[in-house]
């Protein structure tokens, strides 16, 4: 008879205790603590699950180690390879995260609906055969290798690969998955981490990419234990209000690329569609002669894109005003606010200002600083500014206007966009030719010098 034991895990960072505790030691988080009976041969070998013999490795030199690039799967889809880094390594395994409702699983069946020529496993926990068949004929896109599987029992899933051999593994969702070796519930700490541990194994054996897919919890990070991103080669975002059309994939790990990718999707009846060319969507160009719009020339990863930030001022009704942002860090708003009252003298301490990012996306470049005062500006004194004119630059507390990066890069952009005049930090551009591009560019040193160009 198997003996049996309770241990008490942190659903924050899985963390175990013998016995339960209001605050989690290793993460500081109170209330996370809860009760899973374990097997004691939970431990037992993940061999067991799919059927692979012991490991042989054997210690190397670093110098006999060949340093070629890893091969990679096109996954026929330009922004998700973009943010994988140029395609999907083989062995290695994904999560991708997001919130109910966001377009995870549409994204994952999309993409494996396009990989003609590659035979791939889907194993959906969540949907029915029926469901998931519904979904890819509304997608418009046909693969005759694309095998569906609906299970829960990572044992069955493991047996049903050992008969396909799949060269693309799709498990949706990871939190969905249970193992018989562990007395849990699925979804639980110990069977994610024993289901995740026992998928790398699986696909660093056989070469085979694994994309899981997992939810999040309520504070926007991965459910389950935190070993599970460790354990992962990557962990992709796929955030957005779903309000908006707009979906961003955002790369927060990966072992095999850089993280500062990002990949654009509109969402749309037939499926995700790429943005290839995001500013074009995220200006509208009709705020002529209207206060309170600026402007800025942002970057997220090593993409450039220009944004409007809109903003509104007027007379606090209560005695403290509102302060409200959406898409921008509030609390670095109320630093521009407070740069723009100390040093450019414009008394807000009395106004409400709202503050909003057109498109529905969050931007955390520093570089719109600029344009973000210059648009509470604008609609504060109910002044326009040239829609023909975009910003750029970082705002101290001091006043000054800081160098940003990629400030070429930001000035092509505009110019290609049609703007006729940009405003940048002094001595930013680093001997960058000024005749490659047809766009005035002015240097401003502080935010005085800013306001004089803008609204002279």
């Amino acid at each position: 008879m198997v003996k049996t034991k309770t241990i008490f895990y942190c659903s924050n960072c899985g963390a175990d205790s013998p016995k339960w505790i209001g605050k989690c030691p290793n993460c500081g988080e109170w209330n996370t603590y809860v009760e899973e009976v374990v097997a004691k041969t939970a431990s037992t070998s993940h061999s067991a699950l799919h059927g692979a013999d012991k490991s042989n490795a054997r210690p190397i030199l670093l110098h006999d180690i060949t340093s070629d690039e890893e091969p990679r799967i096109d996954m026929g889809d330009g922004e998700f390879n973009r943010v994988l880094g140029g395609g999907l390594v083989r062995g290695s395994l994904v999560l991708i995260g997001g919130e109910p409702g966001i377009g995870k699983s549409t994204l994952v069946l999309q993409l494996v609906l396009r990989l003609e020529g590659l035979k791939t496993l889907y194993v959906s926990g969540e949907e029915s055969a029926h469901q998931l068949k519904l979904r890819a004929d509304r997608l418009n896109h046909q693969n005759s290798e694309c095998y569906i599987l609906s299970e829960t029992n990572l044992e069955q899933i493991f047996a049903q690969t050992r008969n396909i051999s799949p060269d693309l593994l799709i498990i949706d969702s990871i939190q969905t998955i249970y193992t018989e070796l562990i007395d849990s519930s699925p979804g639980s700490v110990s069977q994610v981490r024993e289901c995740s541990a026992a998928i790398l194994k699986y696909a660093k054996e056989n070469g085979v990419p694994v994309l899981l897919i997992g939810h999040i919890n309520k504070e926007g990070s991965i459910a389950g234990p935190k070993v599970l991103e460790h354990i992962v080669d990557a962990v992709l975002q796929f955030e957005g209000d779903r309000h908006y059309l707009y979906r961003i994939l955002r790369s927060i790990k990966n072992r095999f690329g850089s993280t500062s990718e990002l990949g654009i999707y509109e969402m749309r009846r037939d499926g995700l569609r790429e943005v290839s060319n995001p500013s074009e969507l995220l200006l509208t160009r009709n705020h002529e002669g209207l206060s309170g719009v600026a402007v800025a020339a942002a970057i997220e990863g090593i993409r450039p894109f220009l944004i409007e930030t809109q903003s509104l001022v007027g007379t606090a009704v209560y005695p403290t005003p509102q302060r409200s942002s959406t898409g921008f860090d509030l609390r670095r708003m109320n630093m521009l606010l407070a740069v723009l009252e100390k040093r450019a003298g414009f008394k807000l301490i009395q106004k409400d200002v709202f503050l909003n990012i057109a498109g529905g996306l969050r931007v955390n470049d520093p570089a719109i600083d600029l344009a973000v005062i210059s648009a509470v500006l604008s609609s504060s004194l109910d002044a326009s500014i040239d829609y023909h004119v975009c910003l750029t630059g970082e705002v101290g507390l001091s006043g000054e206007i800081r160098p940003v990066n990629r400030i070429e890069q930001r000035i092509m952009e505009a110019d290609k966009l049609g703007f006729k005049r940009i405003l940048i930090p002094q001595n930013n551009l680093k001997g960058f030719d000024l005749s490659k591009v047809n766009i005035e560019v002015v240097q401003v040193r502080k935010v005085d010098e800013a306001f004089r160009v803008l609204f002279q």
